[in-house]
Formats: C-alpha cells, sequence, structure tokens
C-alpha cells in the first residue's frame, strides 16, 4: 500500500498543525509562565522535568493501547482525531490562565495542565509517525514520506517561532505583561482550532487497510512488547541521539526570545527575534525539501547525518565568536551564523525518522515481532524529554545567571548585568554543542544501520514474508 497525492498532502498538513502545536508548548512556555505570569525559571523547568518522567511510563503504554487498537477506521486514525481534539482543549488551558490564580494555585494549574497536556499530545503523536512504516516496506518510499512529513512538520513550527511572538504583542496590543498575556490566549486559541481542521482532513483523507503482517505481528502481552522494545539495541541508540541533538536545538529556542529581549535589546527586539527564526525556519524547510533530496544521491545517510552535526557545531561557535566580537546586534552575521545550525537540523530531523523507521524492520528481524507504534512511542517520549530537559537546564541556568525579569506593566526592558549577558550567550551555545557531540560520538561508535545493511533486511523480511 502506498500513499497516494491526495494522502500524502493531509499527511503534510497533519504534520504543519502537529507541530505548530509542539513549537507553542515547547518554545513559550517558559516565556510565558516566568515572564508573563512571575513563576521562577527553576520551577518551571522542574515541572517539565517531572513531566517527561511521567512520559516515560505513558507514552510506550499509549504505543502498546495503539497497537492493540481495532476499530472500523483502523487503529491510527481514531486515536489521532480524538487525541487532537482533547489536546486543543488543553494547549488553550495552558496559555489562557485564570486571572485569579497566584502562587501556590498558579504553580499547581501549571503543573497539571502541562502533564495533560503532554499526556493528550501522545495520543495523536505516536499514531502519526506510525502510518510511515506501517503503510509501505519500500527503503525509498519511507524515506519520501519521512520527508514529507518532517518538511511540513518543518512548516509548522517555523509559522511559530517565525510569527507568534509578533503576533502575540500585535493581537494584544502592545509589549507589556497584560497585553502579552491576551495576545498569547488568542494566538493559542488561533493555533488550537487550526489544529483541530487539518487533524480532521488527514482523518478523513487517509484510508487504512489492514495486512496479514499487521496481523501477525501481535504482541501477545505487554510484557512482550516491552521486551521487544528493550532489545532493539538500534532503536535505542537512534533514541538517544534524537534526544541529544532535540535537546540542543531546544536548548537554543528557548533562550532565544531571551537573547534577543536583553542582549540584542531594543523597543522593537520583537521584530529582531522574527527575522533571525524566519531565516532559520525556511533554511530548515529548505534544507529538508532541496538539501538533503542532492546529499542523498552522493552519500549515504549515515555520512550525511554525521556532516550535518559537524556544521551545526560550526554554527554554535560563530554564534558565540559573533556575540564576543561585538556584533550581537549585526542580524547579518547572526543570521549567517544561524543558516549553519538550522540548514543542519534540518536534515537531521529527517535522517531520525528515516533511521527509526529501519529499527522497526531491524526489531522483527531480531526478535520476531512488528512494532511500528511501541517505536514510535519512543520518539514521541524522547522528543519530548528533550524539550523538558532543555528547559529544565535553561531555567536552573536563567537563575544561576541572575537573570531579573521584568516587574513593570509598561513594557521597560530591565537591563541585565554584564555577567548575566555572558552567562546568556554561554547558555545558548556551549550547551548545544557539548550535546551534538555526544550524539555525534555514539552515532558513530553504535549505529550499524547502514544503506547496505537496511537493503539487506528489506531482501530478507520480504523472503520471509513470501516464505
Amino acid at each position: 500500500m502506498k500513499f497516494s497525492k491526495k494522502q500524502t498532502a493531509a499527511y503534510g498538513l497533519g504534520a504543519v498543525g502537529k507541530d505548530m502545536v509542539y513549537a507553542l508548548s515547547s518554545g513559550y512556555v517558559m516565556y510565558y509562565y516566568n515572564q508573563i505570569l512571575g513563576i521562577s525559571a527553576g520551577f518551571v523547568g522542574l515541572i517539565l522535568m517531572i513531566a517527561r518522567v511521567f512520559d516515560a511510563v505513558n507514552d510506550p503504554f499509549m504505543g502498546i493501547v495503539v497497537a492493540k487498537t481495532r476499530t472500523k477506521w483502523g487503529k491510527f486514525r481514531p486515536w489521532i482525531l480524538s487525541g487532537t481534539v482533547l489536546n486543543a482543549f488543553v494547549l488553550y488551558a495552558l496559555f489562557a490562565v485564570p486571572k485569579g490564580l497566584a502562587d501556590g494555585g498558579l504553580k499547581a494549574y501549571f503543573a497539571v495542565i502541562y502533564i495533560l497536556w503532554g499526556v493528550t499530545y501522545t495520543m495523536m503523536d505516536i499514531p502519526y509517525w506510525s502510518l510511515i512504516p506501517a503503510v509501505t516496506t519500500e527503503p525509498k518510499d519511507r524515506e519520501s514520506m519521512s520527508v514529507v512529513g518532517r518538511t511540513c512538520a518543518g512548516v509548522g513550527n517555523a509559522l511559530i517561532t517565525v510569527f507568534a511572538m509578533r503576533s502575540v504583542q500585535l493581537i494584544g496590543g502592545g509589549i507589556d505583561k497584560a497585553s502579552e498575556r491576551a495576545g498569547f490566549a488568542w494566538v493559542t486559541l488561533a493555533v488550537a482550532v487550526l489544529f483541530v481542521i487539518v487533524e480532521a482532513i488527514l482523518f478523513l483523507s487517509v484510508k487504512e487497510e489492514p495486512s496479514s503482517k499487521e496481523e501477525q505481528s501481535e504482541t501477545a502481552t505487554i510484557s512482550d512488547m516491552f521486551k521487544a522494545l528493550f532489545a532493539n539495541d538500534q532503536a535505542m541508540v537512534v533514541v538517544l541521539t534524537i534526544v541529544l541533538v532535540n535537546t540542543a536545538l531546544y536548548i537554543t529556542s528557548n533562550l532565544l526570545i531571551y537573547f534577543f529581549k536583553y542582549d540584542v535589546g531594543g523597543a522593537d527586539w520583537a521584530s529582531s527575534h522574527m527575522l533571525f527564526n524566519m531565516v532559520g525556519g525556511a533554511s530548515q524547510i529548505l534544507s529538508m525539501m532541496l538539501l538533503y533530496p542532492f546529499l542523498r544521491k552522493k552519500l549515504s545517510n549515515e555520512t550525511i547525518f554525521r556532516i550535518c552535526v559537524i556544521l551545526e557545531i560550526v554554527g554554535y561557535a560563530l554564534i558565540l565568536g559573533a556575540c564576543f566580537l561585538g556584533l550581537a546586534n549585526n542580524m547579518f552575521v547572526i543570521c549567517f551564523a544561524g543558516l549553519f545550525v538550522f540548514l543542519a537540523n534540518g536534515i537531521l530531523t529527517v535522517l531520525t525518522t528515516v533511521f527509526l523507521s529501519a529499527t522497526v524492520d531491524y526489531g522483527e528481524l531480531t526478535t520476531g515481532k512488528r512494532e511500528e507504534s511501541v517505536i514510535f512511542s519512543m520518539q514521541t517520549f524522547v522528543v519530548k524529554l528533550a524539550s523538558g530537559l532543555a528547559v529544565f537546564l535553561c531555567g536552573i541556568g536563567l537563575d544561576v545567571i541572575g537573570l531579573v525579569g521584568d516587574d513593570s506593566t509598561e513594557g521597560a526592558i530591565v537591563a541585565q548585568s554584564a555577567s548575566t549577558i555572558t552567562g546568556l550567550r554561554l547558555l545558548m551555545t556551549v550547551l548545544p554543542i557539548i550535546g551534538l557531540f555526544g550524539a555525534f560520538i555514539l552515532f558513530k561508535n553504535r549505529f550499524k544501520l547502514t544503506d547496505e545493511k537496511i537493503e539487506s533486511m528489506n531482501r530478507e523480511l520480504a523472503a520471509r514474508h513470501e516464505g
């Protein structure tokens, strides 16, 4: 079974919607609760890490539930639609906090709502990505669908990172706390509604067709499914690589808003922030659509991966160097350095999805069980783990460097000390470099699903299924 053009378009729209939601939550929850509502950055980071610990149990369990689902609409689509509707409501609650809440009540509200957001997002994200290895076994088709999904996800992410903050200020009517608070509520409502619409289109467009292979892959017990998951050493390698790569980018995305507000500064700092994210978002999308296919014709996926990690490290080093050379306010220099980071990261997001799809085949060969939903539940978990880990590190880091938030209601920006600005620059660049270096070493030493190995697995599985 292959996706038609109509189904491919619907699948891409689904990616746009769900990554708009994810980008809003992962990129702005720290700023919203810390700078607008006044909760300490360390507490926000702590809650996000606690939520990730909860996800450690919930996400694989959700993968198990999806894998065992059998309805007349298939096993993936019902969860995509129901999870979307629930997540849209929770997302709005996350960024439309009742004005009467304060202190302990506000902290409790944030903790509960954020955990609920993670649960409901998992409900739709796992089955969304599980569609790729479920509908085709051809490596090239999987690469194509991964590119479509990741490219469109990049579009959704870019729409939020580029326009969200500026839209918040324009709709809210100013740059003071009250205006930004109102702006976030309206922007979130618009994103939530769009999210439901595009996922409903996906639900109606993609028709699942059960195959004998799916029926034969049914795992007898939950215990057996966990054993199969942890027996897949290549899935574990890819999962850890995703954590390290995504944590690096999420650290940057969470701290960029602080960097532009307090380091670049100026009354129109949001416009500079928007410009940088516009360059970054466009370069990510172009790298997935054009650069990756070009490189793929000449190089293996594992070689492309290593090159991209190195390029991303170089990009962070250039940003740090520019800051210490007094060029933090030079948008041309900062955007040029950011190109290295975003071009490389766009390709890395495609490759990790391709690699994870290959681990499904690897798991079937080594364990005898084909666990698309369980394997991709790990992707959902580790992406959220990376987001939580990044925000936790950012929260602790912001408290350590002594960043002072704005107390005024007129939009005046508090001047930070030189040591605070230096610490902010180091947090935004050095921490990601450390994570990327770890990913490079792990991948180089432990990953073994080369192009040749994947082709060999595909032939062996085809022969096994025919037999």
